[in-house]
């Protein structure tokens, strides 16, 4: 059986860090991030907790390609894509961790 993905957007407490991510399993993955599970990686050293954005894709492939789309581009790019579904920049987890 073929595994979706999900591409999902984290940022800091100011907003002034983007961090773009992808996974198969976003609950578990985002609770990585909150722990600060990797104490040397981008997300813990600029605590990028914040769940601003998710898309879902049926497979991980096509998540893959989504996230590589994505960093590719410029900040306010990557600021309207959150602001479409997220204006006000609420952290989603309370929703993701609700499911």
């Amino acid at each position: 059986m073929e595994r979706g993905g999900v591409v999902y957007i984290l940022t800091n407490v100011n907003r002034t860090v983007l961090y773009i991510g992808v996974t198969s399993d976003l609950y578990v993955r985002l609770v990585e991030h909150r722990e600060k599970k990797y104490i040397n990686s981008f997300t813990s050293r600029y605590n990028t907790i914040i769940c601003v954005y998710y898309e879902f894709f049926s497979t991980i492939e096509e998540a893959i390609n989504r996230e590589k789309q994505i960093k590719k581009w410029r900040r306010d790019k990557k600021e309207f894509v959150i602001n479409a579904i997220n204006p006000e920049w609420k952290d989603l987890w309370k929703t993701i961790k609700d499911w």
